[in-house]
């Protein structure tokens, strides 16, 4: 399938190459691929490519797609009507050095608003995997059981749909142990067709609740879904390379989960998964210590 030809965006956020890499491939999100001066991603029932030019997005979507439709899909996706210079602003950065370090590498920094259902299974693919691993079986799952998107690829496949096919099925995409819970959670929503709208509907506190209760959600996935895929700015998950972070940036050492979940809501306030995103992608880049 063509593409259109390269369009502005003309009301798009403004961000530097580094920074745009970083919303799309460090770990938000896991269909989106890097190719010769562009990325080219899928969410959703959207298939899009987009690149910086200055200071400019530009995009290109499948020629069936109307312009308007994709920078709707966009405007929601990247969150738009949030203002994250302000969120960013408010952020302890004036008193914290590693904070301002991180926030001074990556300018413009956001967190993606993606699809719940999506974010969800991305998350409960990501156990003990890295980003790359993620992103084959995420590309894996897709290719077998999802519908065809508008350039021929395939989207993921929903939750209904994997709870047809089978834990067998979801193995010979090198899931491992981690078919059993999503196959579980498959039925789990079966029999359950509004929990995930519930839990949009939830407070912060409720929804982790909720979603703690799905097989295989513990509270660092549940707090990525919260933070990736319902906007909650204020979920702050800590996996392996946010505590080392905390630990030795930070000084924290030998502090428990619970205690640096009450040091990061302290210290950074209402949008600290921000905070958090800042810090993940300068200790990936290896400005701060890590």
């Amino acid at each position: 399938m063509a593409f259109t030809q390269w369009q502005t965006w003309p009301d798009g956020p403004k961000f530097n190459k580094r920074t745009l890499a970083e919303i799309l491939d460090g770990g938000q999100t896991f269909r989106w691929n890097e190719k010769t001066d562009f990325f080219e991603g899928r969410w959703g029932g959207n298939v899009l490519r987009l690149r910086i030019n200055k200071s400019s997005i530009e995009f290109a979507a499948p020629k069936e797609i109307e312009s308007a439709q994709a920078v709707e899909a966009l405007n929601h996706y990247l969150a738009t009507e949030s203002d994250f210079e302000a969120l960013t602003d408010a952020l302890p950065w004036r008193s914290d050095p590693i904070l301002k370090t991180a926030i001074e590498a990556f300018p413009g920094l956001r967190i993606l608003r993606q699809p719940l259902d999506e974010t969800l299974f991305c998350f409960l693919c990501s156990s003990t995997k890295q980003i790359p691993q993620i992103k084959a079986i995420c590309e894996a799952i897709a290719d077998d059981l999802g519908e065809t998107l508008a350039d021929g690829s395939k989207a993921l496949p929903s939750w209904r749909r994997i709870a047809e096919v089978g834990e067998t099925r979801l193995r010979a995409a090198k899931l491992g142990y981690r078919a059993k819970y999503i196959h579980q959670t498959a039925l789990f929503l079966a029999d359950h067709p509004n929990y995930l709208e519930k839990i949009e509907a939830s407070s912060t506190e409720d929804a982790r609740d909720l979603l703690m209760q799905l097989p295989g959600v513990g509270r660092k996935i549940a707090d990525c879904v919260l933070l990736f895929g319902a906007a909650r700015l204020e979920a702050f998950p800590i996996d392996t390379w946010v505590q080392k972070i905390l630990s030795r940036a930070y000084g924290l050492n030998d502090w428990k989960t619970g205690q640096l979940l009450e040091f990061a809501h302290a210290h950074f306030g209402t949008s600290a998964g921000l905070a958090q995103q800042y810090l993940f992608a300068a200790a990936r880049a290896g400005i701060i210590a890590k």
